[in-house]
This record gives structure tokens, sequence and C-alpha cells, in this order.
């Protein structure tokens, strides 16, 4: 477990799966994840949900969102993990409506990131959001992400933003002299 001001961030686990189940099949979650709705049911997707238990991915670490008393509010990953090149995909989802705009989701990507610059080779940290995503965009330049590019993909306009290690390090400098 990982523990922020607001969240932890801790291994994914079976019970987690009927969450994740309604977020995914919910259409404006969807739609800001640029993803359709499942359509399948919650048997079908346990046996998917499952397997990630039992084969593990090198190249993606999910983490569930937890608020400081355990209520599980949504999800984050960094993937596309390429040692090659030292960088990785971020994703967060705060699948609760109820906790959104409260910072819940800026210190899971904190948090996130902390734990990747500190105990992983990873230089840089990349994402893409939907430029028509105010609040993602809002949140990831609050954990010092920079713009870097445009991308269209299946009629979706993302924005790139990027992180490096150095910058993460900087940021972490000020900050400290702040507080």
């Amino acid at each position: 477990m990982i523990d922020g001001s607001k969240v932890i961030l801790r291994n994914k686990r079976m019970s987690d799966a009927r969450n994740d189940y309604e977020w995914q099949k919910d259409p404006e979650l969807a739609w800001l994840d640029a993803a359709p709705p499942i359509g399948y049911t919650f048997d079908e997707y346990l046996t998917d949900y499952g397997s990630e238990f039992f084969f593990p991915s090198q190249t993606r670490h999910s983490f569930a969102v937890d608020t400081l008393d355990g209520k599980h509010i949504g999800n984050c990953v960094y993937y596309n993990i390429d040692e090659s090149q030292s960088e990785a995909e971020l994703g967060i989802m705060i699948g609760d409506r109820h906790y959104w705009d409260k910072g819940y989701g800026t210190d899971a990507i904190r948090v996130l990131l902390d734990h990747v610059f500190r105990f992983t080779n990873l230089n840089r940290i990349y994402l893409k959001t939907l430029v028509s995503n105010a609040r993602a965009r809002k949140c990831f330049e609050k954990c010092d992400f920079t713009h870097c590019g445009h991308l269209e993909r299946d009629g979706y306009k993302f924005l790139l933003m990027d992180l490096s290690r150095e910058q993460w390090r900087e940021e972490q400098r000020q900050r400290q002299g702040t507080d």
C-alpha cells in the first residue's frame, strides 16, 4: 500500500470487480476514457478480470485508489512500460463521482509518480487525455505534466502530456522549499 494525503494506492483485488464493471459500463465514464461502454455480463467480465491476477503483465502495474478510510473510488495504472526507452504511460479513473473535483485524483497521481520515480528505472511518464476533458487536464497540470503534442484517433482528439524524472525532482525540491 502506498499512502497519500487523501488516498491509498493498493494492489487490485477480486472484490474490486463490481465497481470496475459498473464504472466501465457507465457511458459518461467510458466517454472520458475514450472507449465504448462494455456491453457484456458481469460473469463474462469476471472471467477476464480474474485472468489478470493469475497472469500478471510485466508491462502494466494497476492499483486501486481508496480513500484513507478504505472506500474504493477508482483506479490508476502505469502501463506500456518500455524498459529500453525508460518510459511508461499513465492512466487514472476516479469512478465514484462523489470524489470528483476534491483533489483525490491529483493525490493519486502524485502518489503514483512518487512510487514510479523512486522505485523504478523509468525516466519519463506520458499520457493522453481528451482535449475536451478540462477536469483531467487541470489535474495533470497540477501534477506538473506538460503539453507535448496532439493526437487524433478513432474520432477522438487527445492532448499529449509528459513528465520526466528530472522535472519531477525539480518540482519536489520546489515544493519542499515552500512547505
